[in-house]
């Protein structure tokens, strides 16, 4: 059983599971297993181009940042289980909160993060009743968002960067995931406001 599983190793989805990651080393953190569904062949960092980005050096790509941030999830926080070579198919709930299918294997999770791309190719069964046309993007794109209220769409099924319904900007969607990622900590830590920070 998870705690928190993320679905889609996007800019969002790794954003998320960096900043829950980080948390290890506080109690309420401590002891919760997370995981990340890498899927990243649909990520539309695959043929993105970074020079408007705070940090990030002009003609950064995004094919390295997908790589370099499942290198820095593996190096900083190995206690994220990073679940490659599979896709999701279905997310259904439980009594006890999801199960989540791919095309090799099923996972038990108490929490979902959904953060894969807004395109509404999108097959993940059991969470259609929440889509929608995407709010923030032209309408001949037929881009697609799951409806919720602050990255909840319904109890302990979260979603985070553009499927949020949040614009297709690298920043954007790195905040959101990180934003999701606060969200659920400050759950975990009996609802008091969470944020966590390195320090030199």
């Amino acid at each position: 059983m998870f705690d928190a599983l993320i679905v889609g190793g996007g800019a969002a989805g790794m954003s998320c599971a960096l900043v829950l990651g980080s948390a290890k080393s506080k109690p309420f953190a401590e002891d919760k297993r997370i995981g990340i569904v890498m899927h990243q062949r649909a990520s539309h960092l695959q043929t993105a181009l970074f020079n408007n980005v705070l940090g990030l050096a002009p003609g950064t790509t995004g094919a390295s940042i997908l790589e370099d941030g499942k290198t820095q999830l593996s190096q900083l926080y190995p206690h994220v289980e990073q679940i490659e070579n599979e896709k999701v198919i279905s997310i259904a709930k439980t009594p006890q909160g999801f199960t989540v299918t791919t095309n090799k294997n099923a996972y038990e999770s108490k929490l979902v993060v959904v953060a894969v791309g807004y395109t509404n190719l999108i097959d993940i069964n059991g969470i259609e009743m929440y889509v929608e046309p995407h709010p923030r993007a032209a309408i001949e794109k037929e881009r697609i968002w799951l409806k919720n209220h602050n990255h909840l769409v319904e109890e302990n099924l979260y979603v985070a960067g553009t499927m949020a319904g949040w614009r297709s900007q690298f920043a954007i969607a790195s905040g959101s995931g990180a934003q999701v990622a606060t969200d659920i900590l400050t759950l975990w830590n009996d609802g008091k406001h969470t944020k966590i920070h390195d320090k030199i």
